[in-house]
């Protein structure tokens, strides 16, 4: 699985973004999709995460009420709405898969594939 993100960029305290995370293969329903992000001079952190069939999400307390995680399995991507978007959550964001879903924070060891990272910087 080869997982491609895009929409990051620089955004005003207070506004959106929404992230994009296309994947290649035939089995992207197969796998648990989830967002990580890694600030400067921080370990990269769990953000996100959805099920294969979208029916189960699960969100780190920061984010919660600004951010939705969704999927599209017909066109094998996976998305990040990120509203109310606030300075601290400026960093580099990473989509990853995970064979098995955990209803829970991901850690880096239940990551199968990683995607190359998006930058969203938030200004005051």
């Amino acid at each position: 699985v080869q997982l491609q993100a895009s929409g990051g960029g620089l955004v005003q305290a207070g506004g959106c973004l929404r992230l994009s995370c296309a994947a290649s293969g035939r089995t992207f329903s197969r796998y648990g999709m989830g967002w990580f992000r890694q600030a400067p001079g921080k370990e990269r952190e769990f953000v996100a995460a959805i099920s294969g069939s979208g029916g189960s999400t699960y969100y780190v307390d920061g984010v919660k009420g600004r951010f939705t995680i969704s999927r599209d399995n017909a066109k094998n991507t996976v998305y990040l709405q990120m509203n109310s978007l606030k300075p601290e959550d400026t960093a580099v964001y990473y989509c990853a898969a995970a064979r098995v879903w955990h209803a829970t924070i991901w850690s880096r060891r239940d990551i199968d594939y990683w995607g190359k990272g998006t930058q969203v910087t938030v200004s005051s």
